[in-house]
């Protein structure tokens, strides 16, 4: 059984589940984007973050990502949300 047939047999979920689901995934795959561009940059600044830097960037990557998905995004989320309804309004007429 995929996620999406999951869904669609299981009672309604809160509009707000589904939004905060929709906004997880958007910030995930914002992170996904963003980890190339931040890896490709330099540890070695004034500060000489190095390897500490480098641990620690993945994380940095994920708070700026979910940030961005929760001040509106880049319409990820709007659109896996109007999906998710879509897949559970379906799930109620049949």
């Amino acid at each position: 059984m995929t996620a999406l047939n999951a869904l669609s047999q299981s009672p309604p979920a809160a509009h707000g589940t589904l939004r905060r689901l929709s906004q997880e995934f958007e910030a995930q795959a914002v992170s996904a984007m963003f980890q190339p561009v931040f890896a490709a940059l330099p540890t070695d600044g004034p500060f000489g973050g190095g390897q500490a830097e480098a641990q620690w960037r993945p994380m940095l990557v994920d708070a700026i990502a979910r940030d961005i998905a929760r001040t509106g995004g880049f319409g990820i989320g709007d659109a896996v949300f109007r999906e998710l309804l879509r897949a559970q309004e379906g799930g109620r007429s049949a």
